[in-house]
């Protein structure tokens, strides 16, 4: 495929290369190389508990050996169901030592959820914080699951329920290691990332370890200088890929520090700030907007390099972010990936021109272009709107059990994203619209049509549709049409409390408005896209 490719002058602008050579290794061997490289350095802190790496790398072999005493064996799938914590990396790393496979599963999930994603990936263990466990005990019966084992922030309890074990269990005494396992870092799976896509339905992106080791060799490399990225805030979800690979695998990849919060409280984060001075933060609009308005955020030039991905950054917050940053040595960073990209493919880089507004040039070792709608075979001219595709050596190795959905979406080599996009003369890109009827609420990928499948099922409701409109904070924010039976009368309330009933809170409608009837095609086709332009017609957008 032939392709302009003007963001080469941005690298050699910044004296670096774009074209580095990745050497992939199996994942888990970065935590021990990291334990030799730097014997004295703390890997994580926890509410002030410090694990420096040689720690780290021994709770890892430990509980490799105890998972493999449980007959865990190369391919099984686990499901990790925690917040950010330590026993979710030493899991992690553990696990995939094995050559086991991580279905990350995130803790907000309901049981209809844990179910579906359970029984999808096959996994035989999963491993859940102890106080949503009851969720898993609702579930287990209809699953694969042999082994539960749990963990908590509160210490072991007097009695564990049924037959489950305890994690912490698993590190805390010398063990014989676990025998080695051969595993090919291009062709094994790491991790299964569940997504979503146009027709709504959860997929497991088939993520290799050479696609996450690639990725955070990549951000590595492009966020040059060890300074900018020696202690990493996390309170990204390590769940979610973006936590998973720019905090988590690319800190220990780097032997840096992170930082790990279970959840995000504006004050809490601010008080991190101040005290500990975390030079790299990555997270999400939202949580760079609640911070910017808060009373207690007073040290902004603590921060390094502010690190904004998972859903458009908008123009005023990166504005008011640089406006506190003139005369420090600060930036605000925006870029862009996919969970089939492991995830991060394009960010505005730190070492030359940033432009607001756009999702920056594309990772080094990475080629992107912008491909016509209509065939997906003709490059788009520079200016021009169309799909972005991209390849490079994060890009997944397909769909768990989705053939038809991989070929799809990977073809002769490249990742079709469903975002629309262009690229300036300079090479820069900047995402206009998505194919895809997603929805990006506050960082969170939200899928339409499981939200109005669960709507469906209230006894009251004839048609309903599910939109993401324009949102001040969160971005998009989930807002419900819905149609009722005739003579039936319900309330927004009503049917809010029911999503939430029946799904994780943050997929569930803020907003619910009741219609006589719904815009539709000829075909009878709920046009959801209309709904959307009305809603910014009276915001003034449109």
């Amino acid at each position: 495929m032939d392709f302009p490719r003007p963001y080469l002058k941005v690298y050699e602008a910044g004296g670096v290369d774009w074209d580095i050579k990745i050497d992939p290794k199996p994942l888990h061997t970065l935590v021990f190389e990291s334990a030799r490289k730097y014997p004295d350095k703390t890997a994580l802190i926890f509410y002030g508990h410090k694990i420096n790496y040689p720690q780290l790398a021994g709770c890892v072999a430990r509980a490799a050996s105890v998972f493999y005493d449980l007959g865990l064996r190369k391919g099984d799938r686990v499901s990790v169901m925690l917040p950010n914590c330590p026993d979710f990396v030493i899991a992690y790393y553990a696990i995939l030592s094995l050559g086991g496979i991580v279905v990350n599963t995130n803790p907000m999930y309901v049981e209809r959820e844990i179910e579906h994603q359970v029984n999808d990936s096959g996994s035989t263990m999963i491993l859940v914080y102890a106080d949503i466990y009851p969720r898993v005990k609702n579930i287990r019966g209809n699953t694969p699951l042999k082994k539960v084992i749990l963990t908590g922030f509160a210490g072991k309890p007097g009695s564990l329920p049924d037959d489950t074990l305890w994690f912490p269990d698993f590190y805390a005494a010398d063990r014989t290691p676990a025998p080695p396992v051969e595993i090919d870092p291009l062709e094994d799976l790491a991790v299964l990332q569940y997504t979503g896509g146009t027709t709504g339905v959860s997929k497991g992106a088939m993520l290799t370890h050479a696609n996450l080791y690639s990725n955070a060799s990549q951000t590595n490399y492009f966020f040059i200088g060890d300074e900018k990225k020696e202690l990493i805030l996390t309170v990204l979800p390590l769940f979610h890929v973006y936590g998973m690979s720019s905090c988590m695998n690319l800190g220990l990849a780097a032997g840096k520090t992170l930082i790990l919060v279970p959840r995000f409280v504006p004050e809490e984060i601010c008080q991190i700030i101040s005290e500990y001075k975390p030079t790299f933060f990555p997270g999400v609009p939202t949580m760079f907007v609640a911070i910017r308005n808060h009373p207690a955020f007073k040290d902004p030039h603590n921060v390094m390099v502010y690190n904004s991905g998972a859903a458009p950054l908008p123009v005023e917050v990166w504005e008011s972010y640089n406006k506190l940053f003139e005369g420090t040595n600060s930036v605000m960073s925006e870029g862009y990936g996919l969970s089939e990209s492991s995830p991060t493919t394009h960010c505005n880089p730190i070492f030359g021109e940033s432009k607001v507004g756009s999702i920056g040039v594309p990772f080094p070792g990475t080629d992107a272009a912008v491909m016509d709608i209509e065939t997906g075979t003709r490059v788009m001219p520079i200016g021009e709107v169309g799909e972005l595709v991209i390849k490079g050596p994060q890009v997944m190795k397909g769909y768990w059990n989705m053939p038809e959905q991989t070929a799809r979406t990977l073809r002769d080599g490249w990742l079709y994203t469903g975002d629309m996009a262009r690229m300036d003369q300079d090479g820069y890109f900047c995402i206009v619209d998505r194919k895809k009827d997603m929805i990006l609420a506050g960082g969170f990928n939200i899928y339409p049509r499981e939200v109005e499948e669960v709507i469906f099922t209230h006894p009251k409701v004839q048609e309903a549709v599910v939109a993401g409109v324009p949102d001040a904070y969160r971005g998009e924010t989930v807002k419900a049409y819905v149609v009722l039976k005739e003579g039936e009368s319900a309330s927004e309330k009503e049917i809010i409390e029911f999503c939430r009933e029946r799904m994780a809170a943050f997929k569930a409608p803020k907003m619910v408005e009741f219609r006589k009837e719904l815009p539709k095609s000829a075909v009878g086709k709920l046009l959801r896209r209309i709904l959307v332009d009305e809603e910014k017609k009276k915001l003034g957008q449109a």
